[in-house]
């Protein structure tokens, strides 16, 4: 099945943005932290769209945090990427795609400013940010496409509860059967006590 309108084009770099190069080729991720990323989504209500954007921990996959907006501004996701550094510290690495508010001056600022590398997938490789375009799918999937949310206050309401149980409840199999949030506390780096 398939919607009979066009969905939305997420990821249009812009042309005077600078591209960073994707820094993930064969890295081991074994703790939080380490990673992170981030990817925009659309979201179909019973009357038009939003937009979903997450900042994800790749070692965990624990969503850090995450904002709707009706238009696809870099603000949303600056505030996303912002209130993430604020509650759980900075990553080595931040991941994202091309899109142009990830290339835009003041998402990267962020980044340079907490001094986080930073790293793109290449051009048209989804696998590049996998985990999060497989948090799109169980949201989409396990939430979104069960229900016909009437405004965006319902929609941040039932996204907000199913990122809850999502962090909290729900086991992944490829974490060993534990919760994102776990396995972010479990592998979250520890400063070693002063000798």
């Amino acid at each position: 099945m398939e919607a009979l309108y066009r969905k939305p084009r997420l990821s249009e770099p812009h042309p005077g943005h600078k591209i960073y190069p994707y820094l993930l080729r064969d890295m081991e991720i074994t703790k939080a932290n380490q990673v992170w990323s981030t990817d925009i989504t659309y979201i179909p209500m019973a009357k038009g769209f939003c937009y979903l954007v997450a900042i994800m921990d790749w070692a965990s996959r624990r969503v850090l945090s995450w904002r709707l907006s009706n238009t696809m501004d870099t603000s949303f996701c600056a505030d996303a990427l912002e209130e993430a550094i604020i509650r759980f510290g900075k990553p080595d690495i931040f991941n994202t795609d091309q899109g142009s508010q990830f290339t835009s001056e003041a998402f990267t600022k962020i980044l340079n400013t907490n001094n986080i590398r930073i790293s793109m997938d290449g051009k048209g490789r989804w696998k590049d940010n996998i985990y999060i375009e497989r948090l799109w799918w169980s949201v989409k999937y396990e939430e979104v496409y069960l229900k016909a949310y009437g405004s965006i206050a319902e929609t941040r309401q039932e996204i907000k509860n199913y990122f809850e149980l999502y962090n909290y409840e729900r086991p992944h199999q490829k974490l060993d059967k534990k919760t994102p949030d776990m396995v972010y506390w479990e592998t979250f780096p520890r400063k070693e006590a002063a000798a």
